[in-house]
């Protein structure tokens, strides 16, 4: 049996901060920039409390992912989440965004092409769509240390137009992997 070809859930925006971001039929990823119409467009940081300490960081978080496989999860501890509610730009399936490597890179459908950054730290703003959510969005290894499920930052390398549909080709970095580490 063949396995299922990753693919995106769906595409997600939202001009102004919040956690949430609605569902859009397409979403234009623009090289050196993110989601063009997004919060977090552009090439210096767009997250609030990280701009107000230092404003000319690179924005190395234009694109937030998370695996469907994530709300599936949480759907078996009682909270039903949907794509786009917890702040992604892209919904995956059938990827393990988690176990990438910092620099790989994942084509989106015909054009797009994002490098992954590093790791969403799950935030204070998720308990706000339900108390103990943020909670739930972390893990512990088998030595205490925390496992961060919130998804995946990326930047845009190639710019292009991405669907709910369209299949993610993953491509690992070149040289030795490195884990993923908060962005």
């Amino acid at each position: 049996m063949k396995p299922p070809q990753a693919s995106v859930v769906a595409v997600s925006r939202k001009a102004g901060h919040g956690v949430d971001k609605p569902n859009q039929l397409m979403i234009r990823l623009v090289e050196g920039h993110g989601v063009e119409g997004d919060a977090h467009y552009g090439t210096k940081v767009k997250h609030r409390s990280r701009a107000r300490h230092n404003p000319d960081l690179l924005n190395l978080r234009q694109v937030h992912l998370i695996h469907a496989e994530l709300h599936d999860e949480l759907a078996s501890q009682g909270y039903r989440m949907t794509p786009g509610l917890m702040g992604e730009n892209i919904t995956t399936r059938g990827v393990d965004l988690l176990g990438l490597s910092r620099g790989a890179r994942l084509r989106l459908g015909a054009d797009a092409i994002v490098e992954v950054t590093g790791l969403r730290n799950p935030c204070t703003q998720l308990d706000a769509l339900k108390p103990g959510l943020m909670a739930a969005c972390l893990g512990r290894g088998p030595n205490g240390e925390p496992i961060r499920k919130a998804g995946v930052m990326a930047v845009v390398l190639q710019g292009g137009e991405v669907r709910a549909g369209d299949p993610i080709v993953m491509e690992p970095p070149p040289g030795d992997p490195e884990p993923l580490k908060p962005v």
